[in-house]
C-alpha cells in the first residue's frame, strides 16, 4: 500500500530534473566520448563510463533543478509551467528542491573529478572544471543574473550547454581537446538560441506576461523570426567544420559521411526556419523547436559513425 506515494515522489522529483533535456546533454556527452575513442583508438572504462555518464545526467539535472527553484514565482504565473512540481506544490516546501539540486550538483562534481581515477588525473581535474563551470554558468549567469535582466541571456547561458561535450571528450583523452573537442562543444553552444528562441517565440504571450526579456518575447514576430533563421543559417555552417579538421598527422578527422547527413540535416532545417519566416506563427516556431532537438541528435550520430568507419 506504500509503493504508491514513493513512486508518485519519484515521478515528481525526475520530473522536477527536466528528463528531456538532460537525455540530450547526455547524449552528446556519450557523442564526444564515442568519436574521442574511435578517432585516437582508445579503450573507455567501465569506470569512466558509469562516472561520465552519470556525473553529466547528475549535472544536468541539477542545473535543471536549481533553476526551476529559483524561478518558482515566474513558473506558477505562466500557463506553460505552472503545473510544474514546485508551482503545483507537490514539491512542498519549495525548499526540498533546492536540497535535492545542491545534492545533485555535489554528486556530479564528485563524479567529474573522479574519472582522475579511472583514465588520468588531468582528465579528471578538466572534467571537474568543465562541469563546476556548467553548473555555474547556468544557475548563477544564466539563472540568477541575466535571466530577468538581458535579452543576451540564453546567448551568455547557453555556454553550460557545451560542458557535457566537453566533458564526454576530456573523460577520453585531452589530444584534440581544444580544436575538436571545443568544435563539437561548439555544435551544442550554437545550437542552443536557435531552439531556446523558437521555443519562446511559440509562448511570447507566457514570457511577456512574467517580463522575461527572451529575445524573441521581446522583439516583433517578422524581427524573431529573422533571427531565428539567421541563428539557424549560423548552425548549419558550423555544423560542416567538423570534416574540415585533421588530426595532427594530417589525417582527415571526419569523412563525406558525416558532411552529407550534416548538409542534408541542416537543408531540412534551414527550410523551416525559412517557413518560420514566411509566416511566424506559433505553429511553424513549434514544428522548428520540435525538431531542432533530433537534428542536434542526428549530428552526434554522424560524428559517432563516421569516426568508426
Amino acid at each position: 500500500m506504500q509503493a504508491a506515494p514513493t513512486e508518485s515522489k519519484f515521478k515528481t522529483y525526475y520530473e522536477l530534473t527536466k528528463p528531456k533535456i538532460w537525455y540530450l546533454l547526455v547524449f552528446t556527452a556519450l557523442g564526444t566520448a564515442v568519436t574521442a575513442s574511435n578517432i585516437y583508438n582508445i579503450e573507455i572504462s567501465i569506470g569512466t563510463w558509469i562516472l561520465m555518464l552519470f556525473g553529466v545526467a547528475a549535472g544536468s539535472a541539477a542545473a535543471n533543478t536549481l533553476t526551476n527553484y529559483h524561478d518558482r514565482d515566474i513558473d506558477a504565473i505562466m500557463e506553460r509551467t505552472k503545473e510544474r512540481p514546485i508551482p503545483s506544490k507537490r514539491i512542498y516546501p519549495a525548499e526540498k528542491a533546492r536540497d535535492f539540486g545542491l545534492i545533485l550538483a555535489g554528486v556530479s562534481i564528485a563524479c567529474a573529478f573522479g574519472i582522475a581515477f579511472t583514465t588520468g588525473f588531468w582528465n579528471g581535474i578538466w572534467c571537474g572544471i568543465f562541469m563546476a563551470f556548467g553548473l555555474a554558468d547556468n544557475i548563477i549567469i544564466y539563472s540568477h543574473a541575466l535571466k530577468r535582466k538581458s535579452q543576451l541571456n540564453i546567448i551568455l547561458g547557453g555556454f553550460s550547454g557545451g560542458a557535457p561535450a566537453m566533458i564526454g571528450y576530456a573523460a577520453v583523452t585531452l589530444t584534440g581537446l581544444w580544436d575538436f573537442g571545443l568544435i563539437m562543444a561548439g555544435l551544442v553552444f550554437i545550437w542552443i538560441p536557435m531552439h531556446i528562441w523558437a521555443l519562446t517565440l511559440h509562448f511570447r504571450d507566457d514570457y511577456q506576461k512574467v517580463k522575461v526579456p527572451m529575445l524573441t518575447a521581446v522583439l516583433s514576430e517578422k524581427t524573431s523570426a529573422r533571427v531565428i533563421a539567421g541563428t539557424t543559417l549560423m548552425m548549419v555552417l558550423f555544423s560542416v567544420v567538423p570534416f574540415f579538421l585533421t588530426t595532427d598527422t594530417g589525417e582527415p578527422v571526419m569523412s563525406e559521411v558525416y558532411l552529407y547527413t550534416a548538409i542534408a540535416s541542416g537543408a531540412l532545417m534551414i527550410v523551416l526556419s525559412a517557413w518560420v519566416v514566411a509566416k511566424p506563427t506559433e505553429k511553424s516556431s513549434w514544428v522548428l523547436f520540435k525538431f531542432s532537438s533530433p537534428y542536434l541528435a542526428v549530428l552526434f550520430i554522424a560524428l559517432m559513425v563516421d569516426s568508426a568507419l
